[in-house]
């Protein structure tokens, strides 16, 4: 796939085909407290639009629950393991597969985490895969999150990507390692390595 196609592909992950109503964080807040998004809506809140959840098959769901088993090992107290649950940046609030979060639980009884209380947030791919390369890794980058993990069920293997930054309104990561089957990958916060997974220990 050439850089024009990814291009492309992202665009039109941006630009919905029919006319939308763009959205605040506040407003998205207010249908929250309000009632008119309940638990029950397969939503999320992402750069101002409501996107639709793809449902999960079973291997997504294992590899949720390992990578969140995995993580939870090896993380210090000062920090948190999450699954599945919002963290707050400028226009969005996603709810990534699973996520490190800085602190302890109850610190975040009245708010979500703010995208500064995290410090690594992994997606589960398969049938989001293209999802989860260009919108919500751009959504990671913008927001500063350290590290932006993929795990790819496709191809076997997780994209790890570090270092974000954003350069003539532009949000990625400046390095991107494909980290095989049987290797390994780096868990690091606040700049220190903790611990290295075997890739095969988070893939169903």
């Amino acid at each position: 796939m050439t850089v024009d196609t990814d291009q492309r592909l992202a665009l039109a992950m941006t630009i919905p085909a029919a006319p939308v109503w763009r959205l605040s964080l506040e407003q998205y807040h207010r249908m929250i407290q309000t009632g008119i998004l309940t638990d029950d809506d397969p939503v999320e809140f992402l750069e101002g639009l409501l996107v639709t959840k793809t449902p999960k098959n079973p291997s997504h769901s294992l590899a949720t629950h390992l990578t969140h088993n995995a993580l939870a090992q090896v993380v210090p107290a000062q920090w948190y393991v999450d699954a599945q649950e919002p963290f707050t940046a400028d226009d969005s609030e996603p709810e990534p597969d699973v996520l490190v979060v800085r602190g302890e639980r109850r610190q975040y009884r009245d708010r979500h985490p703010q995208a500064q209380d995290v410090a690594l947030v992994v997606e589960v791919a398969d049938t989001t895969l293209q999802r989860d390369r260009t919108l919500k890794k751009r959504i990671c980058a913008r927001a500063m999150i350290p590290a932006y993990w993929i795990i790819n069920l496709v191809e076997r293997k997780v994209e790890w990507y570090a270092y974000p930054s954003v350069s003539a309104g532009e949000a990625d990561y400046a390095e991107h390692h494909d980290v095989a089957e049987g290797e390994v990958i780096p868990v690091v916060l606040d700049g220190a390595e903790i611990a290295r997974l075997p890739v095969r220990d988070l893939l169903p």
